[in-house]
């Protein structure tokens, strides 16, 4: 008899931010979702047979997602969360970058500055001159 998914795995409550978009009000917001983390035990429970071993050399840390709706903070209605994702590998997580880090490439990308992309253009000197002749 092959063993419990429970014996191979430690689970742990997680919470992750996610920014959705309500179907009713088109209005973004981040919402915290939450997750088990399902890490893969470091060595076989006793009494696995040859099967067991072989399964568990290709296990893997997954996140298992356990929030189906949210509601909406802007209209107060109930969405479901719109992917198909409730299953993620950690590993695929890991070689993600995060905003800031993809913002800063953009612009050294784009050949801008972080400076230069703060600052405001000038204003023409027809804006900025003492108008002459109003009363």
């Amino acid at each position: 008899m092959g063993l419990d998914e429970r014996a191979l795995f430690n689970d742990k409550p997680e919470t992750r931010i996610g920014r959705y978009q309500c179907p009713r009000c088109k209005r973004s917001a981040d919402y915290s979702i939450r997750w088990v983390r399902r890490s893969k035990k470091d060595r076989l429970p006793p009494g696995a047979d040859e099967g067991d071993r072989a399964k568990f050399a290709k296990l893997r840390d997954y996140l298992l997602r356990l929030d189906e709706d949210l509601t909406c903070k802007a209209c107060g209605k109930k969405f479901e969360i719109p992917s198909q994702h409730s299953l993620m590998f950690v590993d695929q997580l890991a070689g993600l970058p995060n905003e800031e880090e993809l913002e800063r490439e953009i612009t050294q990308a784009s050949g801008e500055s972080d400076t230069a992309a703060e600052k405001k253009p000038a204003l023409p000197v027809r804006f900025t001159r003492k108008p002459t002749g109003w009363k």
